[in-house]
């Protein structure tokens, strides 16, 4: 999948989008659907093709977020017939209507403008994005307390998140500003990304590391929704693990990470949540410097560690 090719602050933010959408199914993360190991009734092409459906309503500057969220599940389902991308869209989209002011000058400035959006969102914003939920059908959903998604609204998209923080990782970067993404997964990702050798084993151990490092730190939200917290819990103790050996710089046996990938996808078992924050930290990355789009992405894995 090629980068929007003009160079308008709306340009850049469909760039970013997209070769974020590539990396996370270029780059093999356990039990995920990658390019290598299709898993859970879905290939990596669905995922492109997904990407490339959302990313001019995503990126839509006459929309609102909850609009942009909404037209973006519509153009997924209609080609994807499935929730491929709900978690990625509810993250970009804020991001995406955050970069409608220029150029950011680095990360705290975009932090910012982030925050200015999210505070911004309305009543209209959260019809918007439940609607876009319900058309989506994500796993497990469930019902809530309050305003639930099945309900009217009453609240701005802000607000309702709020109130899903202590089940959902996504809706805690409604609440705290994305502050997550800015703090833990973007750090790792410069840090791998500046490292030693290939530019691709770079990147693909650096988009490895903020997978790892997502689903160590939260209990993924998707497998808690579909099987329960404890055993969310249990894969973020076997997340932690590689995590610790990773950073330590120690080597992980490819097979060793594949039979995982192989467990998890046979169970049933899918880090969705993770991969979602990974790919809106990636955009961020790609927002912040945008000649990152333009470099080259290896599907081939590379040795990990």
């Amino acid at each position: 999948m090629r980068a929007a090719p003009d160079n308008s602050v709306a340009g850049n933010a469909a760039a970013a989008f997209l070769w974020a959408c590539t990396l996370d199914v270029a780059v093999a993360k356990p039990g995920n659907v990658s390019m290598d190991a299709p898993g859970h009734g879905m290939s990596a092409g669905l995922f492109l093709d997904s990407a490339a459906a959302a990313v001019a309503p995503l990126t839509d500057g006459a929309l609102r977020v909850g609009e942009r969220i909404e037209q973006a599940v519509a153009q997924t389902q209609a080609v994807a017939r499935c929730n491929t991308n709900l978690g990625i869209l509810l993250l970009c989209a804020p991001l995406a209507t955050a970069m409608e002011a220029g150029p950011p000058r680095d990360a705290r400035t975009l932090g910012e403008r982030i925050e200015a959006v999210l505070a911004a969102l309305t009543v209209a914003d959260t019809e918007a994005a439940y609607r876009a939920i319900a058309h989506a059908m994500p796993a497990g959903l469930g019902t809530a307390p309050e305003q639930d998604v099945a309900t009217r609204p009453t609240v701005n998209l802000r607000a309702a998140m709020h109130l899903a923080t202590m089940r959902d990782t996504v809706a805690r970067q409604y609440a705290n500003g994305y502050a997550d993404l800015f703090t833990l997964g973007l750090p790792v990702l410069r840090r791998h990304l500046a490292g030693h050798g290939a530019w691709h084993e770079r990147l693909h151990r650096a988009v490895t590391a903020v997978y790892l490092a997502f689903l160590a730190r939260f209990p993924d939200s998707h497998i808690a929704r579909k099987h329960g917290l404890p055993a969310a819990r249990r894969v973020s103790n076997q997340a932690r693990l590689f995590h610790g050996r990773f950073e330590a710089g120690q080597s992980i046996d490819p097979e060793e990470f594949a039979q995982w990938d192989r467990e998890l996808k046979a169970a049933g078992v899918n880090p969705g949540t993770s991969a979602d924050l990974t790919v809106a930290c990636a955009m961020i990355a790609g927002c912040l410097d945008p000649q990152l789009c333009a470099m080259p992405i290896d599907p081939r894995q590379p040795g990990i560690g």
